[in-house]
Formats: structure tokens, sequence, C-alpha cells
């Protein structure tokens, strides 16, 4: 990820907390979301962001209004990886898959759109 970005991620819905299997994921990545936690993307409703993405598959018709600025708005859906069936390998299975989509998706888009 480029250091000169500034990220956030928020949900509609959010979680009390981060899903496990999505530590785990990020974990063998190399990334530690461990003392992250869920957020609401009402908080960034007054922001402005030069690019707002929406990546689950309900977010896009259910996102807040934004007062702040929006450059571009886009959405690139995923599968939610906490809805998935199965044993806990199979659920992990499906997180290591939405993750590297997320990494291929998006690092396309920032590097078409010139951040």
């Amino acid at each position: 990820m480029d250091p000169s970005l500034d990220v956030h991620s928020a949900g509609t819905d959010p979680a009390p907390r981060v899903h496990p299997l999505a530590v785990e994921a990020m974990r063998e990545a190399g990334i530690d979301i461990s003392s992250h936690t869920p957020k609401s993307v009402s908080r960034y409703s007054d922001e402005s962001f030069d690019h707002m993405i929406t990546v689950c598959s309900g977010a896009d018709g259910t996102c807040p209004a934004f007062t702040g600025r929006i450059g571009h708005r886009i959405h690139i859906g995923f599968e939610d990886p906490a809805a998935a069936p199965g044993s806990t390998e199979e659920q992990l299975a499906v997180f290591r898959r939405v993750r590297d989509e997320i990494k291929s998706k998006l690092g396309a888009y920032i590097w078409t759109s010139g951040k």
C-alpha cells in the first residue's frame, strides 16, 4: 500500500469487533489488524474524500449521504466473507480469497486512477 494514501474503512452496520478470521487472514499477509475496531460510515459523513469506494454488495445502495466533497465514487463489490458457511478452515479460505481479490482489484484501481 502506498504510504502517502490516507485510507479509512467503515461499514453501514459494523460488527462489535473485527472478525477473528479477518485478523488471521491479514496476519498471514503480514498485516496486523488485531487492534482495529469496526467503525460506522456515519462518522465520516461530513468529511471530504478524493475517492469513495464501496466494497460490500449491500453498501452501494445503503451508504448514507455525505455532506463532504467526494471526488470519485465507485463500487467494487466483494463477497462478505463473514457470511461464508462451512468449517472454520473453509471460512478462512473465503477470507483469504476475498483478501486477495481486494488487493488485486483495489490495487488496479489505485494504479489506473493515479490515486
